[in-house]
């Protein structure tokens, strides 16, 4: 399992020792959490610009971008500029199936892969008929707005019905899964299949970020 780590949390003086010490510790990826204060109460896009900006300059490691926003076109236009391996937006942001086609479009032609995003009360029935044209699928086990909630237990069969899904399609796509996860219930998160987790506050709030994602990895 690929470990993204999320640097919502990481305060601005200490990010850029903090993304030197991350890839030095081998996350996979950097997991950029972009609010606009509409979707979600939090409005995190100025800092999450202005940390792309460091990663760009000082590492080579892939930028894991996941809109958590309602105008998803004008944010997509801001956070292609830094090359991001994919971009991830919210199906609950799209007034209907043309519109999320539209922004899996826009991504795509764009050369970034491309994931949707479903809460945690969202079905997989909804977003099947999409899973043909995504890169990757973004489970959130929290309500999305903010780190450090716990873990939603029944994630786990969700997990499952994707993986099913994906798997009777005959495609490769990606089972992402954020919010609450830790050394304690990673296990149980990878043995349901998912093949990408988002951990945050785990690894930013722990003494030793190389010991924590070699147990994530694990």
């Amino acid at each position: 399992m690929e470990i993204s780590t999320s640097i919502l949390n990481v305060k601005e003086e200490n990010i850029m020792q903090t993304i030197y010490n991350l890839e030095v510790a081998n996350t996979d990826y950097f997991h950029i959490d972009v609010m606009d204060g509409r979707f979600v109460k939090n409005d995190t896009s100025e800092m999450m610009r202005k940390y792309c900006e460091y990663l760009n300059q000082i590492t080579n490691l892939p930028l894991d971008v996941h809109l958590m926003v309602e105008n998803i076109n004008e944010y997509i236009d801001s956070y292609l500029i830094f090359n991001p391996n994919i971009i991830t937006f919210h199906y609950e942001a799209c007034k209907n199936s043309e519109e999320v086609k539209k922004y899996i479009m826009n991504i795509k032609e764009n050369n970034c892969k491309v994931g949707l995003a479903i809460k945690p009360n969202t079905n997989i029935e909804e977003i099947e008929e999409f899973l043909p044209y995504i890169n990757l699928l973004l489970l959130m086990s929290v309500e999305p707005g903010k780190g450090g909630q716990e873990f939603i237990e029944n994630t786990l069969e969700k997990i499952k019905i994707a993986k099913n899904k994906i798997d009777s399609l005959k495609l490769e796509t990606d089972i992402e899964v954020d919010g609450g996860i830790n050394i304690e219930n990673i296990k149980k998160i990878k043995d349901s299949m998912a093949t990408i987790a988002v951990v945050g506050t785990a690894i930013i709030n722990s003494k030793d970020y190389k010991y924590t994602i070699k147990k994530l990895k694990e």
